[in-house]
């Protein structure tokens, strides 16, 4: 059924079905979340452990070995990544991309509750889930008050402010930073304790027994049930001070007697500056699937309806990730426009025909509106990939309603009416319309199928871009044939053809002359286009130019919080004296690491992190990675600190990681290893994550004295524990008031700690009283692993090295021809993971996907053309794009990465399509008119080099706003639209003139092979 003609016939129900399209397009567009990249439903659960105060080393025999053998066993497993820190364990386990989240969380849950009985019984059962929130926070807010201290400033912000955002739809944590947690302290007396005999442990422990309400039993008073309660539970801290507390020989102790009793602050973990101002802040994360910016208006309007509540509160945002995310969808959206603008123009410079024009414009908005209904019934959100998708199809998107009114407007030049010129034209394009749309989604659908991690961001790049196509198709068979048949005006005849149409034609006829010539002059470009490869560097993505970066600060081991502020301070007023600075926000105590769904934050009073607002991209004429270079420069004067500059995020670090079961060799390779990389030019930081030694006191119990007492390890570890820093938080007493429980923490006076000599007098209770611990232990100062990093039941340290602009692919070839990486001793091995890992993955599915798209075009032509061989003239012509292409990223200094991927997609199938509208004009001429091979040629050139011209310079003028980089951050659209500019330059040129050269050795061939096969027939 020829539809064109159709609905040229019957026009109202073509208009009611794009109405009703249109109306469900900007429904489903309204409806789209606004995201920076599609979020990522990444099969991975996370295992935290925690046993207050054991050391790394002790936690990976104790805890992580046995909980790691219980989950080797599990099936589609990626990788088992834990790291242990003072006191705390996390094991993160990846799956297969195939793995269902649900199942993946219950076998993880199985696991590790069989691996429970081999765990120390002081510590509490660990928590598996399922991780529901981003990974970095969108938005930071900063809190002040004349009124409110800052405990009761810290209290309003967690529990007030807290449970009004909880409450905002898609917040999935609000986390507080800086401020303090109020805490009862009962300092004990050192000298006091020792001469009564008793130790912190029976004062916390008994304490806790005395101090708490309980509830059981039953009453029959009076003939009705009454409940049995006791309450014994105080309700000021005044109480608590004057508590008598039972000892177990038989004697009791008033608490204010022997400790200082005081309504107090737990020890800091944290603390917030904004430009050396000290702050409490508070950070909004997301849960996965809503959208950064309706999250950060909606967290934002709660903000102001809490400010109005509480005006003696002053709520100022601090800094955002979401502006640079609206900016980049409002730009894409500007660059949409822009690029449908400028393909109209081209359409009126051909034509010259404003209703011709206007019919052609048509299909633009026709075909993406009806888009956007597709996005949002799929899940699909306004991101970088599927805006890109629509902005790089814009040329595409007009191409076939170009084709269509082209060969309208000229049969109408011919001298038909309107109506019959739409008629016929539609009829005569037809096929070549449908075959060059569905070769289009033959490319574009694959990738959407691609495996891994880029398989993810390339699936609502494919479909998105593959529904768009489709839609035109729609819009050039229905719609297009049927506004011009009632639209248009007859036109007079074209007097003559233009000049560039003559030396064309004479052009081809030189080629078709000399063909031999043509094809080896086009092998010989298609061989120097391969020669560029080596020379182009390599990437997974572009680093961002968002105006935002962020600078890691990390301390040695026992640094206290208040030298780490010390540092970060210093560190904020070297950056502050950079212009491009505008404000620094410092995070003292917490180290935040990665990137987008890479990130997280980590505790740590050692640590800090410097989050740097830039000017504004359009009022620099520096590029982001320069700043950052000199950032570098400028944090080399701070001393004894390891730095790292930047976010952490895609095409910012390369980083090496190496495993192995021998701790002591892993040290010493990786130490080889950083040394060589160091050699490298043009690199920024090297860190690695090989643990540094914190300073420990060390107790090693005499165990004949220490047994003959009655004494154990376990009980001069309690001793020692409770004497210091209190007893594990689950232990420890409460105060309970009416919306929270305030912790009693019993210790020593924390003067105490600072004297290795009243630590040795501790008193520990033996068979015969008590013993001071210098009496059963040797003590002595040492050192012990800070940190301990495991990957895949193997110890293992991460080399970062900043690349500073420079490309991955390229600084892995040089790390790779290090002396250290040639000569890895035996058992220690190179795992691949994160960027690297990615960037592998993603060019081993770009070349499946681009096998199969080829395939998938070759499949669609046979189909259409009934032939098995004229494909192949289709086909040739995709060589022919790739030294445009690669010369253009040469030339532009980009690199290789995921956009130029999708670039070298996009080209595949603009350029086939040019290809079929000439060779199926050519089959057609020779079928249905009786041309000679010649003539159908020269005449397939005549008729369809203008709308090949016109839709090659419509895709480019559509892209040139992006490839120039206006706009918003232009880093991961601008190489793509390189890519697709160059290639469309060099591959139209070269198809134009060899693809008639190809059409007639294929033709020869098939006629040969005729030949072959009618001589074999005759002679059987």
């Amino acid at each position: 059924m020829n539809f064109s003609s159709w609905s040229i016939r019957n026009p109202v129900p073509a208009v009611l079905l794009f109405v009703l399209l249109t109306i469900l397009g900007i429904i489903g567009w309204r409806g789209l979340p606004i995201q920076d990249f599609p979020d990522m439903d990444l099969p991975a659960v996370v295992v935290s452990a925690s046993l207050e105060g054991a050391a790394p080393a002790q936690l990976e025999t104790e805890v992580a070995r046995k909980i790691e053998d219980k989950l080797a066993s599990l099936s589609n497993v990626d990788h088992i990544v834990t790291s242990i820190t003072d006191g705390s364990v996390s094991i993160t386990i990846s799956f297969a991309l195939e793995k269902n989240g649900e199942e993946a969380l219950n076998e993880v849950r199985n696991a590790v509750d069989s691996a429970r009985a081999d765990l120390p019984t002081s510590m509490n059962a660990p928590t598996v889930s399922k991780v529901t929130t981003t990974g970095s926070p969108i938005v930071t807010y900063t809190v002040a008050s004349d009124k409110y201290d800052e405990q009761e400033l810290s209290w309003l912000v967690d529990n007030d402010l807290t449970k009004q955002l909880l409450a905002v739809k898609g917040v999935g944590k609000v986390s507080r930073i800086g401020g303090v947690d109020r805490e009862v302290h009962v300092d004990l007396d050192p000298a006091l304790m020792a001469g009564l005999g008793v130790t912190a442990a029976q004062v916390s422990s008994q304490l806790k027994l005395t101090q708490q309400d309980a509830s059981g039993g039953r009453g029959d008073i009076g003939g009705a049930q009454q409940s049995l309660r006791t309450l014994g539970a105080v309700g000021t801290v005044a109480e608590i001070a004057a508590l008598n507390i039972p000892l177990s020989d038989g004697r009791h102790l008033r608490l204010d007697q022997i400790a200082k009793v005081s309504d107090n602050i737990a020890e800091r973990g944290s603390l917030a500056y904004l430009d050396g101002k000290q702050v409490i802040a508070f950070q909004i994360t997301r849960n996965k699937g809503t959208s950064q910016v309706s999250v950060a208006r909606l967290v934002k309007e709660a903000v102001d309806t809490f400010s109005a509540s509480h005006p003696q509160v002053q709520i100022k945002e601090a800094f955002n990730t979401v502006d640079s995310i609206n900016d980049n969808y409002l730009g894409s959206m500007h660059l949409l426009l822009e690029g449908a603008l400028l393909a109209v123009v081209v359409v009126w410079w051909f034509l010259r025909d404003w209703r011709a024009t206007i019919v052609s414009a048509t299909a633009l908005p026709l075909s993406i509106i009806p888009t956007f209904a597709a996005m949002y019934f799929l899940g699909f959100s306004l991101n970088v990939l599927s805006l890109l998708s629509l902005a790089l199809v814009v040329g595409i998107l007009v191409d076939d309603a170009i084709v269509e009114i082209e060969n309208i407007v000229r049969h109408i030049r011919m001298g038909k009416s309107p109506y019959e010129a739409a008629m016929e034209a539609a009829d005569e394009i037809g096929l070549a319309v449908i075959a060059t749309t569905f070769t289009l989604v033959a490319v574009f659908l694959p990738t959407a199928f691609m495996g891994g991690i880029p398989g993810l961001f390339f699936r609502q790049f494919g479909i998105t871009a593959a529904v768009a196509v489709l839609a035109s198709l729609i819009v050039a068979r229905l719609l297009t044939p049927m506004m011009a048949a009632y639209f248009l005006r007859p036109h007079p005849p074209l007097e003559r053809q233009s000049a560039l149409m003559t030396h064309y034609l004479g052009w081809v006829r030189a080629c078709m002359k000399h063909r031999f010539a043509t094809v080896a002059a086009a092998v010989l470009f298609l061989l120097l286009s391969l020669t560029m490869i080596p020379l182009l560097p390599t990437g997974f993505v572009p680093p961002p130019d968002d105006s935002q970066s962020r600078v890691s600060i990390e301390l040695a081991p026992g640094s206290t919080l208040e030298e780490t502020r010390q540092v970060a301070e210093q560190a904020r007023q070297l950056l502050m004296s950079m212009p491009d600075v505008k404000q620094v926000f410092t995070l003292v105590g917490a180290s935040t690491s990665g990137g987008g769904f890479n990130a997280s934050v980590s505790s740590d009073v050692r640590k800090a992190t410097l989050t740097l607002t830039l000017t504004p991209r359009s009022e620099r004429s520096r590029k982001q990675s320069e700043i950052e270079a000199e950032m570098r420069t400028v944090m080399k004067a701070l001393p004894g600190a390891r730095v790292n500059v930047g976010r952490g995020g895609s095409g910012e670090k390369l980083e090496l990681t190496l495993a192995s079961d021998d701790g002591n060799a892993l040290l010493a390779t990786a130490a080889d290893v950083e040394r060589d990389l160091r050699t490298l030019k043009g690199v920024g930081n090297i860190t690695s994550s090989a643990a540094l030694q914190r300073p420990e006191v060390q107790f090693k119990p005499d165990y004949a004295r220490a047994s003959a007492l009655g004494i154990t390890a376990n009980a001069l570890a309690d001793t020692m524990r409770v004497a210091t820093s209190g007893d594990f938080a689950s232990s420890l007493s409460k105060l309970n008031l009416p919306q929270r429980q305030i912790a009693v923490r019993v210790r020593l006076d924390p003067a105490a700690r600072a004297d290795l000599d009243t630590l040795s007098q501790l008193r520990v209770k033996g068979n015969n009283g008590y013993v001071a611990l210098a009496a059963l232990a040797d003590i002595q100062l040492g050192s012990g692993p800070s940190q301990i990093n495991r990957l895949d039941r193997e110890r293992n340290i991460t080399l970062s090295v900043e690349l500073s602009g420079r490309t991955l692919g390229d600084v892995m070839k040089e790390v790779r021809q290090l002396p250290s990486m040639k000569t890895l001793p035996p058992g220690v091995h190179e795992v691949q993971q994160g960027e690297l890992q990615r960037m592998t993955e993603l060019f081993g599915s770009f070349a499946s996907a681009m096998a199969i798209g080829i395939f998938c075009i070759y499949a669609v032509l046979v189909l259409l053309f009934h032939d098995f061989l004229q494909p192949a003239t289709i086909l040739a012509a995709l060589p022919l794009s790739v030294g445009g292409a690669l010369f253009a990223l040469l030339v532009t200094h980009s690199s290789f990465s995921m956009p130029s991927v999708i670039g070298l997609l996009m080209l595949m199938g603009v350029v086939t399509k040019n290809s079929i509208l000439l060779v199926e004009y050519a089959v057609m001429a020779r079928r249905e008119h009786g041309m000679s091979r010649f003539e159908a040629l020269m005449d397939a050139c005549h008729k369809r080099a203008q709308p090949i011209l016109m839709t090659t310079i419509a895709m480019a003028a559509g892209m040139m706003p992006i490839a120039l980089g206006l706009g918003a951050d232009p880093s991961f659209r601008q190489p793509m639209a390189i890519v697709v500019i160059g290639g469309l330059l060099t591959s139209t040129v070269l198809s134009l003139l060899v693809v008639p050269v190809m059409f007639t050795y294929v033709d020869d061939l098939l006629n040969a092979l005729r030949k072959l096969f009618a001589r074999k027939a005759t002679a059987n």
